[in-house]
C-alpha cells in the first residue's frame, strides 16, 4: 500500500504544535496588549498579524531548507511586556517593537548573535527572566480562593496532564477551564463572534527611556530565552540551519510588521520539538512536512484571529490568569535552576531576580533593566574579589 504524501500523524503533529503554542501564550499576549490600552479590535488585529507572520515565516524557512523550522512569538517577551507596557501608549509600544526587532536584524547581519549572548552572563539573563515571570505565578494562585472551582479544575487537569502526557498539560488545563467556565455560567456568550479582522497600522513613537527600560531587556529576553533555545532544539534533533540568515529573515519580517502588532517572530523551541520528533514522521528527512502543515494552520489561525480574540474576551479574567501562570510555570522553574546553577554567581543572580521582581522604576526606566544593572555590578565586584 502506497504511503500518503502527508501521513495523518504528520498532519496532526503540525496541528498540535500550533494548538499548544496558542494555548500556552495567547492569554499572555492578550494581557500585554491590554496593558498598552489596546481595544478588543486592536488585539484581534494583532492576533491576525501574528498568525500570518508565523505562517509565512514557518513555510518560507521550512520549504526553503526542507528542515522542520517552526517559528513562534516570544512568550517570555510577551510576559515582559505585560508589566512593561502598563500605562504606555500603543504608539510607544510599536516604537519599542521596531527598536528590538531592528537589533535582532542587526545581530543576524553582523553575526553578533553568539557574541552578544556572551556579554550578559547566562545566570543573570535567566534570573531577569525569572523575575519577570514571578508575577504570573503569583497572579494565577492569588485568583484561586475567589474562583475555586474554575481555577481548581484547571490546576487538577494540568496536574493530570503532567503525570500522563506532559506535552499536553496546558491544553488539558485550557479545556478543563473552558468546560468549568461554561458550567458555572462565567462565559459571556454575547462576546463570541466569528469575523476576519484586518490589522490596523499604528504609527510608531520612539521614547528613549522606554527603549532602554523595555526595548533592550525585551531584545535580550527574546534572543536568550526564545531564539537560542530554538536553535538548540534544532541541533538536538539533528538539524543544522545557518543561524545568521535565519535570524535576519525572522527579525526582518517582525520589523516590517511591527506597526501591525507583530512584536516578535522567533525560532520556536517547545512547539518545534513536536514537529521534530519521531511521532511526527519516522523518517527525519520527512519531518519538515509536519512544520509545513503547522505553517498552514498558523495562516488559518491568523485569518480567524478575530474569533480567537473574541473567545478570550468571553472567558473570565481568572481563566486567563491561571492559564498564563500554568503555561509559564516550566519556564519560571527552568530559569531559576539556570540562574542558581553556578554557586559563584548565585548572589548576583538573586540580586537580579529580586530587583526585577520588585517592579521598581527609577528615572522612568523599569525594573528589568535595573535588575540587570544591579546584578551585573554584583557579578563584576564579586568576580574581581575572587581573582584578588
Amino acid at each position: 500500500m502506497r504511503t500518503p504524501a502527508l501521513p495523518f500523524p504528520t498532519l496532526l503533529a503540525g496541528f498540535v504544535a500550533v494548538l499548544v503554542g496558542y494555548a500556552s501564550s495567547a492569554a499572555i499576549i492578550w494581557q500585554a496588549a491590554s496593558a498598552a490600552g489596546a481595544t478588543a479590535q486592536d488585539i484581534a488585529g494583532w492576533m491576525t498579524a501574528l498568525g500570518l507572520a508565523m505562517g509565512v515565516s514557518t513555510l518560507l524557512l521550512t520549504l526553503w531548507r526542507k528542515v522542520p523550522v517552526l517559528t513562534a512569538w516570544s512568550t517570555p517577551g510577551a510576559a515582559l511586556l505585560v508589566s512593561g507596557l502598563q500605562g504606555v501608549s500603543l504608539n510607544d509600544a510599536v516604537g519599542m517593537f521596531i527598536f528590538a526587532n531592528a537589533l535582532i536584524v542587526l545581530c543576524g547581519i553582523t553575526g553578533l548573535f553568539a557574541r552578544i549572548m556572551k556579554i550578559v552572563p547566562h545566570s543573570l539573563a535567566a534570573a531577569m527572566l525569572a523575575g519577570i515571570l514571578l508575577r504570573f505565578g503569583l497572579q494565577a494562585f492569588s485568583a484561586l480562593p475567589q474562583n475555586l472551582w474554575l481555577c481548581g479544575s484547571m490546576l487538577l487537569a494540568w496536574l493530570a496532564g503532567k503525570a500522563l502526557a506532559p506535552r499536553y498539560a496546558v491544553v488539558a488545563a485550557l479545556l478543563a477551564g473552558s468546560v468549568a467556565a461554561l458550567l458555572l455560567g462565567d462565559v459571556n456568550a454575547t462576546a463570541v463572534h466569528f469575523a476576519v479582522v484586518v490589522p490596523r497600522y499604528i504609527a510608531p513613537h520612539f521614547e528613549p527611556a522606554l527603549l532602554l527600560s523595555i526595548g533592550l531587556p525585551f531584545f535580550l529576553v527574546t534572543m536568550a530565552s526564545q531564539n537560542a533555545p530554538g536553535f538548540a532544539t534544532l541541533q538536538a534533533s539533528g538539524y543544522r540551519v545557518p543561524a545568521s540568515s535565519t535570524i535576519v529573515i525572522t527579525g526582518a519580517l517582525a520589523l516590517l510588521l511591527s506597526p501591525f502588532g507583530v512584536y516578535s517572530v522567533c525560532i520556536a523551541a517547545i512547539t518545534a520539538a513536536i514537529c521534530q520528533s519521531p511521532d511526527a514522521h519516522p523518517d527525519p528527512h520527512q519531518r519538515w512536512k509536519a512544520a509545513a502543515a503547522a505553517g498552514v494552520f498558523y495562516l488559518l489561525a491568523g485569518v480567524f484571529g478575530g474569533s480567537i480574540t473574541s473567545l478570550m474576551a468571553a472567558l473570565p479574567v481568572a481563566w486567563i490568569q491561571m492559564l498564563a501562570g500554568l503555561a509559564l510555570l516550566g519556564t519560571l522553574s527552568g530559569s531559576l535552576v539556570q540562574a542558581l546553577a553556578q554557586e559563584s554567581e548565585r548572589d548576583a543572580a538573586m540580586v537580579t531576580f529580586l530587583v526585577t521582581a520588585s517592579g521598581l522604576t527609577l528615572g522612568g526606566i523599569g525594573s528589568a533593566f535595573w535588575g540587570l544593572i544591579a546584578g551585573g555590578l554584583c557579578f563584576s565586584a564579586l568576580s574581581l574579589a575572587r581573582r584578588a
